[in-house]
C-alpha cells in the first residue's frame, strides 16, 4: 500500500549546473552511477522513459513517463520498479524530481521521491545515498 510519504535528499556538487546536468540526462553518463542501468527517453515531456540491466543475474525493466523537463533546472518523472511486485497502473508509480540550483560552491542538487510508503523509503534512501555519491565521484 501506497502512502503520500516523501523523501528528499540534498547536496551540493562542486561542478557546474550544466557538468550536473549532463550528467542526470545523458545516458552515457547515467550508466556509470546509476546501478549499470541503460537509460533510454527522449526528454520530451509525456514520453517513456525505461531503465533496464541486470542486477544479481537477474534482468530488470523499470519504466516511467517524462513529466517535466527544463534545462539545467527541473526534471521530473514516474517511475515503476520491475522489483516492485506492483501491477503497472499509474497509482503504483513512485514520483521522482532532480532539481539543480547555482551556489557559491557549486551545483545543489535536490532530489525528491513521493507516492510510497516508509518501508520503501528506507531502502530508497540507501539506493540513492550510492547514486548521490557515485554522481559526486563522477563530475566533481
Amino acid at each position: 500500500m501506497h502512502t503520500n510519504h516523501q523523501s528528499k535528499y540534498q547536496t551540493i556538487i562542486k561542478a557546474p549546473i550544466e557538468k550536473v546536468w549532463n550528467a542526470l540526462t545523458n545516458p552515457e553518463i547515467v550508466k556509470q552511477y546509476f546501478f549499470g542501468s541503460n537509460q533510454e527517453t527522449d526528454w520530451a515531456v509525456g514520453s517513456p522513459i525505461l531503465w533496464t540491466g541486470e542486477y544479481e543475474g537477474t534482468t530488470y525493466v523499470d519504466k516511467g513517463v517524462v513529466l517535466e523537463f527544463l534545462p539545467n533546472k527541473k526534471l521530473s518523472f514516474s517511475y515503476l520498479s520491475s522489483w516492485s511486485g506492483l501491477e503497472d497502473k499509474p497509482e503504483n508509480y513512485l514520483l521522482v524530481s532532480y532539481e539543480v540550483n547555482k551556489t557559491e560552491n557549486g551545483t545543489e542538487l535536490t532530489i525528491t521521491q513521493s507516492n510510497y510508503d516508509e518501508e520503501k523509503a528506507k531502502h530508497s534512501e540507501e539506493n540513492w545515498g550510492v547514486v548521490i555519491d557515485g554522481l559526486k565521484k563522477l563530475v566533481e
